[in-house]
């Protein structure tokens, strides 16, 4: 990988992205339609929601862009607000802020999938880094 540019490996990697911006949309948003029970109606949508919103925001499944916004949204920078955000729903709910039950296990279900993705975007982040020097 020596000779690619942050190009190409960002859009080498730009479909698998997106095919897992949709299995993880997708995915959040059956649990609206289908009731498969307490954990899929209580956590997958906390699970798939912060993780496919991380794609989307980092414009990971797009071709390449090195614009305001993607300079912007930085994976570090964006695991830090979607932490802040995450974390800051379930405060509010837990100091009844609004109408909503507040649940720990929720916490972990936010960054289940997060982290991965933000360390899996890390290290291509690294890679495509390394080429350009």
């Amino acid at each position: 990988m020596k000779h690619d540019n942050p190009k190409i490996i960002h859009d080498k990697y730009a479909p698998y992205w997106a095919i897992a911006l949709v299995v993880f949309a997708g995915t959040g948003l059956a649990t609206i339609w289908i009731d498969l029970g307490a954990f899929w109606k209580g956590y997958v949508l906390d699970i798939t929601g912060p993780a496919w919103n991380y794609i989307l925001f980092r414009g990971l499944f797009t071709a390449y862009a090195n614009n305001v916004w993607t300079r912007f949204f930085t994976p570090k920078r964006t695991l830090t607000i979607f932490l802040l955000v995450c974390f800051g729903i379930e405060t509010m709910q837990l100091f009844n802020v609004y109408e909503a039950t507040f649940d720990l296990w929720d916490l972990l279900a936010y960054i289940s999938i997060l982290f991965p993705l933000f360390f899996i975007d890390l290290k291509l982040n690294k890679q495509s880094i390394r080429s350009v020097e």
